[in-house]
């Protein structure tokens, strides 16, 4: 591991010591952020989240100056929970830590109100500097998604994505996703799109993975959530 002695403070006033929110699904990569934050002079981990909305309960709880935040979870996911976590506790930064590097999702997280947005491979070092840098009122990026932020800028505003609440999804997926909000059942959904049922059911079973959810009725809330469909 790189030299973190820059980040280290001998006795540091509690006052001035960071207090942060790990929220991840999967324990065993939260506990290695964990552990790694614990390492830190300076750096207090006051909570751990599974989920969106136990990040949400986990600011309101411990007032945390930073929340370290995965896109991807289950129940309510990362960028959902940013959005709650700035309405309720301004205050609070939201650095994204995932493992997504797609233009959708970088920039529907900003939308919502992330301070910044680091993929998983980032460099333990990259991780702890981000979080002072968002504390000091910067917006951090990670190398690769710095340079398409960069790109993105340089394009005329008509190249602005649209806010997409299933940025995961593609095109075909989000369209069975819609007909399927409508209550249509398989074989209609074939019909209108000029689908075969297997085509649709292989459609629905990649939706259901990417969204998290585990029957129909789950993926139909999502989407009329979301904005797709007409409830019958």
């Amino acid at each position: 591991m790189n030299d973190r002695r820059e980040w280290q403070h001998d006795r540091m006033p509690a006052d001035l010591r960071i207090r942060i929110v790990v929220a991840d699904d999967h324990p065993v990569v939260r506990g290695g952020i964990v552990a790694l934050l614990r390492t830190i002079d300076g750096l207090d981990v006051v909570g751990e989240a599974a989920d969106g909305a136990s990040a949400l309960e986990a600011v309101s709880e411990h007032a945390p100056d930073v929340v370290l935040m995965d896109v991807r979870m289950p129940g309510m996911d990362g960028i959902e929970a940013t959005r709650r976590i700035r309405a309720i506790a301004p205050d609070c930064r939201v650095l994204m830590l995932t493992m997504f590097d797609d233009d959708a999702t970088l920039f529907t997280a900003m939308k919502a109100g992330a301070n910044g947005y680091l993929l998983k491979e980032a460099e333990p070092d990259d991780i702890v500097r981000a979080v002072h840098s968002v504390m000091a009122g910067q917006a951090i990026f990670g190398p690769g998604v710095a340079s398409r932020m960069l790109g993105y800028f340089a394009e005329p505003p008509t190249a602005m994505p649209v806010d997409d609440p299933f940025p995961e999804l593609t095109d075909r997926e989000r369209l069975v996703l819609d007909h399927l909000a409508q209550g249509l059942r398989n074989a209609e959904i074939a019909a209108e799109l000029y689908l075969s049922p297997k085509t649709v059911s292989n459609h629905l079973t990649s939706i259901f993975a990417k969204l998290q959810v585990a029957s129909r009725g789950e993926a139909i809330v999502r989407a009329r959530e979301g904005g797709l469909g007409t409830p019958t």
